[in-house]
């Protein structure tokens, strides 16, 4: 299970994030507003200005004051190590079958 900073040490599972959206639009106040209304709605800024917002697969929205290009460049890291990751451990169960 890989995490994502969101801001604050704040961390959300990186598999379950669905997409990450800016907050100016007006569908994305939408989605703000009916998230708190449901009682889905986490807010991670910090009391901090809201600069991505990102839906979860539970339906749950997380409000974050990083922006949307970092959130995303964090996830593209960590998806790029995780082959890396696969293989090393690949790489060492082999070497203890021998």
């Amino acid at each position: 299970m890989q995490m994502v900073n969101v801001g604050f040490g704040n961390t959300v599972v990186a598999g379950r994030v669905v997409a990450v959206i800016k907050t100016g639009s007006s569908p994305a106040r939408k989605l703000k507003e009916n998230a708190k209304a449901e009682d889905k709605l986490l807010d991670m800024t910090e009391g901090r200005r809201t600069r991505s917002i990102l839906i979860m697969d539970s339906g749950h929205v997380v409000l974050s004051s990083a922006l949307p290009e970092t959130v995303t460049q964090r996830m593209a890291a960590l998806s790029a190590q995780t082959p890396i990751r696969d293989l090393l451990k690949e790489t060492q169960a082999e070497d203890g079958n021998e």
